[in-house]
């Protein structure tokens, strides 16, 4: 795309800097005149259309101002606080821009970042390129959370904080085994990589940026998307069924994995998890592991593409054990069929309390429904409910003493499908209320008195459980259909929809789900009766942990009956779980590595930068999984591990090809425990109200 040439007010606004560095300006960019269009058309929209009603005002602009800074120079690593001295004379007048359409003001300040991104990757590659020696023996850190650290003032403050990044990656590279000479290579590319994208950037990705920073004030589900990134937003969503089966995002200079497609050829692995970056992107069984920070996403999402049964490796970084070595994880690539998507049943066998049960487990990974297939008028079209009622006669035959649903990792899909599959379990009766922008609030109801299955049921949640699974669960505790197991969902509890505009696309949220209780899904989730523990942190996974995401608020219940309730026997029914919990190895290990987790997190976000320190410090982090595994495992009666890369050789598969986790299948089996416990105290309760009657 043209640039034009450099303007007399902007290098005179720029030659009054304190440090200016030898390196030639970048071409600014300037909006096109359709960006103006399209700036008014999502203000509009955003007025008209959004559940949130805010006033474009000083206060937004304000807000919109700190979003801006923050999405482009994220780590405080680039503006120099003279930039953002001088940018502070458009923190209340970028409202007044929006409102008629001027970008000058958004432009100029990407311009400055594209500059003083530019010196920064040049300065670094200079220093590697020239051979700069660093000492690794002296006390020093890098601190990874910059977030809320103060601007940098000179040249010199920022070269430091550069060469500490620079020790970081070199120590990280060493210790992935590579030679100075190798580690110094790789980061000369991945840098030369980075100037090289940065380049590239043009007039529509600044817009999108800018634009950005103005819907997130609404909510976080709310996005702008050029007509590239409408390309690529439908590229992501087919990633989801054609290639790893997985939704990623950028985070900082990372690619970051929101959440695995269950039966996908990633989730298969059993070796990666929300939140894990990736960090390198191989083709083949050896080819060579393209370092991909500080890549854009479309061209990470590009490179993990690739034709069916071809093989990519992936290197990841655990997010939750920051201090461990990335590891490779080698991906077949393939098309998620859709049965491996739908319902899928099994019967295990549970013995408690000296007798033998068998209970039905019926596992949805989303909400689905085949809507092309309905509209042909196929009389077989495919959706949760159906295929869920289908399993519940299977399981019937299979004369089975409880179900239990397990929605763990369920992120969603149709409300009309978990509107019918809520009613294969209640006679008839409201299921979710939906409140628009306007205040007008919908009762969604089961209208059949046809119910699937009487017995009792158990639903399995987690924090990865969000949106119509949280409409599930909800309306099956709102009910007391049944007892509620695991962990807090996820809290999405807001309806988005795609405004198509003259230049690009508007997701914007337009209504909130609120449970028959009157209470909204959003923000909080649904609270499970009996809780697990877990290593997903609210305040990093989850719609709180997300900025301006709306608020939790009320309406009024919907009339609805109530089944026999195991409330009054809650507590007892968590003491038998604790007691039975407190010596199993698998709840044992897992409650260790949630304070292992918190005992990290606690220690903060400073990476030591004395190689003999981080070396003791990784060592001591694999000694301790080491030595918790191998107590699980002779407790199991299993032989012990010398490394952790032991176990991803003996992990078994199910039915599905996905890998089976030791600690998920614990807590499976333990719900169908809690599950007998809550139908036999309900038992003995109505045999003692009959007695006494």
């Amino acid at each position: 795309m043209h640039r034009p040439l450099l303007n007399t007010l902007f290098i005179t606004a720029f030659s009054l800097l304190a440090p200016i560095t030898a390196y030639a300006l970048v071409t600014p960019l300037e909006a096109e005149p359709i960006h103006k269009q399209t700036l008014l058309e999502i203000n509009e929209s955003l007025k008209l259309g959004h559940y949130n009603r805010i006033s474009i005002d000083d206060s937004l602009s304000d807000q919109i101002f700190d979003q801006y800074l923050k999405d482009l120079d994220p780590s405080r690593s680039y503006f120099y606080k003279s930039d953002i001295d001088e940018f502070e004379q458009y923190r209340y007048t970028l409202d007044d821009n929006i409102k008629k359409g001027d970008l000058n003001d958004a432009y100029l300040i990407y311009n400055r970042f594209q500059t003083r991104l530019e010196d920064r990757l040049k300065f670094t590659i200079s220093e590697l390129e020239e051979g700069k020696k660093f000492d690794f023996d002296v006390d020093e850190n890098l601190n990874t959370d910059r977030e809320e650290a103060p601007w940098i003032t000179t040249e010199e403050e920022m070269n430091a904080l550069w060469d500490r990044r620079l020790k970081s990656a070199l120590l990280n590279l060493k210790f992935a085994e590579k030679t100075d000479e190798e580690a110094k290579e790789v980061l000369i590319k991945r840098y030369n990589n980075q100037l090289k994208r940065s380049l590239q950037v043009n007039s529509e990705d600044v817009f999108q940026t800018f634009a950005n920073a103005f819907t997130k004030q609404y909510d976080p589900h709310t996005q702008y998307f050029s007509p590239r990134k409408s390309e690529n937003f439908k590229i992501n969503m087919s990633l989801s069924l054609e290639g790893i089966g997985a939704v990623l995002k950028s985070e900082n200079e990372f690619t970051q994995i929101v959440r695995l497609v269950p039966a996908g050829p990633a989730d298969k692995t059993g070796q990666l998890k929300a939140t894990d970056k990736i960090i390198g992107v191989g083709q083949g069984e050896d080819g060579e592991i393209e370092d991909v920070i500080g890549w854009r996403l479309d061209d990470v999402v590009q490179l993990i593409r690739g034709p069916k049964d071809t093989t990519v490796r992936l290197e990841i970084k655990s997010s939750d054990q920051e201090e461990r070595p990335s590891k490779i994880v080698k991906i077949v690539r393939n098309k998620v069929k859709l049965e491996e998507q739908s319902a899928q049943k099994r019967v295990i066998e549970v013995n408690h309390l000296g007798r033998d049960f068998k209970l039905g487990v019926i596992e949805i990974p989303a909400f689905y429904i085949d809507f092309a297939a309905l509209q042909r008028g196929d009389d077989d079209y495919k959706s949760t409910s159906r295929d869920v009622e289908k399993l519940i006669t299977e399981l019937k035959e299979d004369e089975i003493d409880g179900l239990i649903i397990d929605l763990r990792n369920n992120g969603g899909g149709s409300l009309r499908e978990a509107n019918d599959t809520v009613g294969l379990f209640i006679k008839h009766g409201p299921t979710v209320q939906v409140k628009d922008s306007s205040g007008r609030v919908e009762v969604l109801r089961d209208r059949d008195s046809k119910v699937a299955y009487t017995g009792p049921i158990a639903v399995m949640i987690n924090r990865l459980s969000a949106s119509a699974s949280e409409i599930f669960a909800g309306a099956i505790q709102d009910y007391h259909r049944g007892i509620i197991i695991g962990g807090q969902t996820f809290g999405k509890g807001t309806v988005q929809t795609l405004l198509p505009l003259n230049h690009g696309q508007l997701k914007l949220t337009h209504a909130k789900f609120y449970r028959i209780s009157g209470e909204s899904t959003q923000n909080k989730g649904v609270m499970p009766d009996i809780d697990y523990p877990t290593l997903y942190d609210p305040e990093i996974i989850g719609e709180s942990a997300l900025d301006n995401a709306l608020s939790w608020d009320k309406v009024r219940s919907a009339p609805h009956g109530t089944y026999p309730s195991v409330k009054a026997f809650l507590g007892q029914i968590a003491q038998r779980h604790q007691s039975r919990t407190s010596e199993d190895p698998d709840f044992v290990f897992m409650r260790k590595q949630v304070e292992r987790l918190k005992e990290v997190r606690k220690e903060g976000s400073l990476i030591p930068l004395r190689e003999s320190e981080l070396k003791q410090e990784r060592d001591s982090a694999e000694a301790w999984q080491v030595e918790a595994e191998n107590i699980r495992r002779a407790q199991k009666q299993l032989p012990p591990i010398k490394k952790l890369s032991d176990l991803d050789d003996e992990l078994e598969k199910d039915s599905q090809g996905r890998a089976i986790n030791p600690e998920s299948e614990a807590m499976l089996v333990e719900s169908g425990r809690i599950l007998l416990d809550a139908v036999l105290m309900q038992l003995q309760y109505s045999a003692t109200q009959s007695e006494q009657n």
